[in-house]
Parts: structure tokens; sequence; C-alpha cells
């Protein structure tokens, strides 16, 4: 493949710190890459929590569609973000190493009680917008207070910073990767088998288009089948759902002795009981037919 690869992304400073890692990853195989930014819907709607914005793959959408229209070859998403079944004519041609798949919980020194979960004072405001998140949280400490924050990672640390929260919840993959100095704050790691993350949070997913054989070619270098593996259970179960970001549902599969291990937390809403189970087995299609079965709703 002769040409520069055009790699479409989103602005934020991690989003860019995706496309570049992306890009070295080329470069180091030889090949030339540009980053090409792409204003997305979700970028767009700052002020608005996930839960309100209508539709699924809201900082997507136009990434795909800018692939579609032959504006850039290659894109760089977030894979918890994408929706579970690609646009006709794009494929996920490779996925990343997994980046630690935990929730962060971010707190302000003064808000922080080491007698209490998580270190969170009694009736703490804690800074969220997921369901999911919020769903966990919840379902551990009843007493705090949730409230939606939206913004790129620096953005809503530096509104924790300013005491607009107690504590706030992130992806520990974006804080890792960003490097941020967090020696002011109180940082705790949540177990992704008890805090139960998102699909595929941690990891990159590469889209093409489909017709893109030899580019598919190329990204074979950059791709991590056990990651795939993990990741094709969580999603699967999410597509089974019929989920989104509207949808309280953590998903976390691990391999174990030639065996998957697959961590769920679901609720039907955020504020609704949340249900905590885990499952065991060989066969990943029959895992996820196992693990829908018993949290479906019937």
């Amino acid at each position: 493949m002769d040409q520069t690869i055009r790699i479409g992304t989103r602005g934020s400073d991690l989003a860019l710190w995706q496309a570049r890692f992306v890009k070295a990853e080329l470069e180091r195989h030889g090949l030339q890459a540009t980053l090409h930014i792409i204003n997305t819907k979700g970028d767009k709607e700052q002020e608005l929590s996930f839960d309100k914005i209508e539709g699924k793959g809201f900082f997507t959408k136009e990434i795909e569609a800018a692939l579609l229209s032959r504006e850039v070859d290659l894109a760089v998403h977030s894979h918890k973000d994408l929706e579970t079944t690609s646009p006709a004519g794009l494929i996920i041609a490779a996925v990343s190493h997994r980046a630690n798949p935990s929730d962060l919980l971010l707190c302000r020194p003064e808000s922080h009680d080491p007698a209490q979960s998580f270190g969170l004072k009694k009736e703490a405001i804690v800074g969220t917008s997921s369901a999911r998140r919020k769903s966990q949280m919840i379902a551990f400490r009843p007493d705090i207070h949730l409230r939606d924050i939206r913004g790129n990672v620096p953005t809503r640390i530096q509104k924790l910073r300013d005491g607009q929260f107690d504590a706030i919840l992130l992806a520990s993959a974006g804080v890792d990767r960003l490097e941020l100095d967090l020696t002011d704050l109180k940082v705790q790691r949540l177990d992704p088998t008890q805090f139960v993350p998102a699909p595929a949070q941690g990891v990159l997913a590469l889209q093409c288009r489909n017709e893109d054989l030899g580019l598919q070619e190329l990204l074979r270098s950059l791709h991590h089948p056990d990651v795939a593996a993990q990741v094709r259970i969580e999603r699967a179960v999410l597509a089974g759902m019929n989920g989104g970001c509207h949808l309280p549902l953590g998903v976390y599969a691990e391999q174990s002795d030639g065996d998957y291990v697959v961590h769920v937390a679901v609720a039907s809403q955020w504020d609704a009981p949340l249900r905590r189970l885990t499952f065991m087995g060989e066969d990943p299609d029959e895992l996820v037919l196992w693990i829908l079965r018993e949290i479906k709703p019937q």
C-alpha cells in the first residue's frame, strides 16, 4: 500500500492520543499516515447527559460517514463507543491491546473518608453521566448524590478540582494514556470484577472499508486476537440486550485456564435494582446465550 493512510479521529486530547498511537504503530511498520479531525454529535452537545442525547453512536457516526465517503481511510475509536453492528460497508479490522479496563474514582482530599466504602464521605456528590456507573455506584453506596458531568477527561478533572463534585468516575485507560498529574487527588482503581466496566472498555477499534483488503492485511500486525475474543463476548451480550450508552450494563470477560470468566452487572434503568452475576465456560457462543437467558427481561 503506497498511499498515505488518512486516519479519522475526534479532536479531544484522548482521541488524538489514540490516533497518534495508531499512527506511530503504522509508521513503525514503514507506513505513512496523517490525522484528520472530525467533530461528532457527542463533541457538539457538551451540556447534555449521555442518556438525553438521541440515538446511539454519537461519538462515531460522523467518522464512519467520512470513511464511507472516502474522506478518510481508517478510523480509530474507543471500542466501547461503537455500535455493536458496523454500518454496511465498514469493518473492524483490528483491535488494540487492552489497557487497564477498570473504572477510576477520583476524590477530593477533603471528601475522602477511609472508613466508608470507596473512601467517600457520607452523602458525597459524585459526577458521572454513565447509566452503568450510576447504577453500580448507587448499589454500593445508596447515600451518595449523583450528578451528570460532561466534557473531555481534563475538563472533568478540573470540575472536580473546582469543587463542583466530591468525586468523579472515569475510565482508567483514558487517564493513564494522558499521563495526567493526579497527586492532589485521592485515586482508587475499582476492581473490574466487582465494579464491572463497559463492554470493550480499554480497547481501541480500528475501522476501515470492507473493500480495502490491502489495508486490512496491513492492520493484522496491530491486531490482538486474545483481546478480540474477550471483546466479542462482551459486545455480543450488549447486542443481545439491544443496549447502548443508555443501558446500565457492565460486561467484563477474562480468560482463566482455557475458560472464559464473564462478570455482568445489569439493571433495567440506573436507579432500578442491580443484578451482579458471574459466568464461566469454554465456548464463547454458548456463554453469550447463557448470559442472555439469565439477564434478558422475560
